[in-house]
């Protein structure tokens, strides 16, 4: 699960916490209304009237709108506690007969409806319980002040408790989210590298190479390298010492190239650099630059005497035409073929190749 979902997963609660209050306020406020077909004595007062208006307005909203983002539960809890608190002040004054027992009902149904829809929004109870609470100690008059306390304290602790308690839980489980996605982005982060080299692999440089050919305008070029004569390298030094061979060659060409260029480790000893927004000379300069980087490491290669008594490498250049990257690392090694024809230790453009040489990119080197 992504932040983004948690935040959205605790937007959703919220919503439907608030939706489910404004539901019960509508249910309570149509039993008070229920006289009007002759289920029980009418209790129908104007702030109850308006408990349902306020109520249904608002779920209708919410229904009709459902990604709809408006802070508005404490300040509908506040206001819902309020209307009823003028209901049970109302109702108290218009029958004299009424004694304490009404106030106890009266401030249960509030705290039933908050225990329900606000459990998880202690702020939000609070204020849906505050108007009927002062409301009820003073019709009292301290008749009943001891159970009316003890009404109002036992919620109110327990709801603190668990409050505080979930409060604990969604900060452990926020920062638990954080870490996993932490260690999935330096997980993601891995899995684009080489291990060996350091350098980009395949994966790491489709990641760059969206970007780049996105965003960034202008000519771009494919540079494919290979190490000559590898093979007899590792079977004359050792694959430790091919590993080595292999690591120091990659510090070389990424030394060579620009903080912008993407260096990849393309397959066993081939290397491929994506030199963005330059011109076709700037980009056999830094091939250039590359190849003699790698020359100047005087690596010992005995095996590769034909070219030179050290590592050397081989490499084919080629633009990126109508972002086609494939087609371009294809010429890339149609031209890095002919250099190794050529004597190796070289390096050749695709658009300088004769016609004659030009072949399919599925030939060996």
């Amino acid at each position: 699960m992504k932040i983004q979902s948690y935040d959205e997963l605790k937007h959703s609660k919220y919503r439907l916490s608030l939706m489910l209050l404004l539901f019960l306020n509508i249910a309570v406020s149509l039993f008070c209304l229920a006289p009007m077909i002759g289920l029980a004595k009418s209790e129908m007062t104007l702030p109850v009237i308006l408990v349902t208006l306020l109520s249904a307005a608002l779920l209708a909203l919410y229904l009709i709108k459902p990604k709809l983002k408006l802070p508005l539960l404490n300040p509908v809890a506040f206001i819902l506690g309020a209307l009823w608190a003028w209901h049970i002040n109302y109702r108290y004054h218009l029958v004299f007969y009424f004694d304490g027992s009404f106030l106890i009902i009266s401030l249960l149904s509030v705290f039933f409806i908050s225990a329900i829809a606000l459990s998880d929004y202690l702020l939000a109870f609070c204020l849906n319980i505050t108007p009927p609470v002062l409301t009820v100690l003073l019709l009292d008059n301290g008749e009943h002040l001891a159970l009316i306390l003890l009404t109002i304290a036992l919620p109110l602790i327990g709801f603190s408790l668990q409050h505080l308690m979930r409060r604990r839980t969604d900060h452990f489980t926020l920062r638990l989210m954080h870490q996993l996605y932490e260690e999935k982005e330096n997980f993601s982060d891995l899995s684009m590298l080489d291990p060996l080299t350091g350098l980009y692999n395949r994966r790491g440089l489709k990641n760059r190479l969206d970007n780049i050919l996105d965003n960034h305008a202008g000519s771009h070029y494919v540079l494919l390298l290979d190490i000559d004569h590898f093979k007899a390298y590792n079977d004359n030094y050792g694959h430790a010492m091919g590993d080595q061979a292999l690591a120091r060659v990659s510090i070389a060409i990424r030394d060579a190239v620009r903080s912008r260029d993407v260096v990849t480790r393309y397959g066993g000893e081939e290397f491929l650099v994506l030199m963005t927004n330059v011109n076709a000379s700037i980009a056999m300069k830094l091939a250039e630059r590359i190849r003699q980087y790698v020359v100047d490491l005087e690596i010992p290669h005995r095996f590769n005497e034909r070219v030179s008594t050290h590592v050397t490498i081989s490499a084919g250049i080629a633009p990126i035409y109508d972002n086609e990257f494939d087609q371009a690392v294809a010429n890339a090694d149609r031209a890095l073929y002919v250099a190794k024809n050529q004597g190796r230790n070289t390096i050749l453009a695709w658009e300088d190749l004769p016609k004659s040489n030009v072949m399919s990119s599925s030939e060996a080197h």
